[in-house]
């Protein structure tokens, strides 16, 4: 049951490391998702993934539907992150990824579902071309 949790470890925080992440990360788009992941050396006692989403107020206006967004975003993320933790389980690295809402309107909760596994599944794939 502890493998669905998602602690405060597993949250990117702190601005110098999301600014770096923003400057030096690799990115791609999935709509309505831009994402920008960046890999690491494992580091001690340091989550293997750490994550943030962020919804531009330019693109959601009213607080409470970004907030409802995010909300969405991260449930599901929580239920999908073992893709990423399992592939990163023996590699002994880790990644920071920022899932950046680009839609316009608020989607249903499972076609952010579906989208965010179709990232999580890149992420993965880019990382395998990479460590070849």
């Amino acid at each position: 049951m502890g493998q669905y949790r998602l602690i405060k470890q597993e949250r990117l925080s702190g601005k110098k490391q999301i600014e770096k992440i923003f400057r030096e990360g690799n990115s791609f788009f999935i709509k309505p998702f831009r994402v920008i992941w960046m890999p690491y050396d494992q580091g001690s006692m340091r989550a293997p993934v750490r994550m943030m989403i962020t919804v531009p107020a330019k693109n959601i206006r009213r607080a409470v539907k970004r907030n409802l967004i995010k909300r969405r975003v991260r449930e599901a993320y929580r239920k999908h992150k073992n893709i990423l933790t399992e592939w990163l389980a023996g590699k002994n690295r880790s990644l920071d990824v920022v899932f950046i809402y680009t839609g316009t309107q608020i989607s249903l909760y499972r076609d952010i579902e579906e989208k965010l596994v179709l990232s999580l599944q890149k992420i993965v794939a880019e990382n395998e071309k990479a460590t070849d």
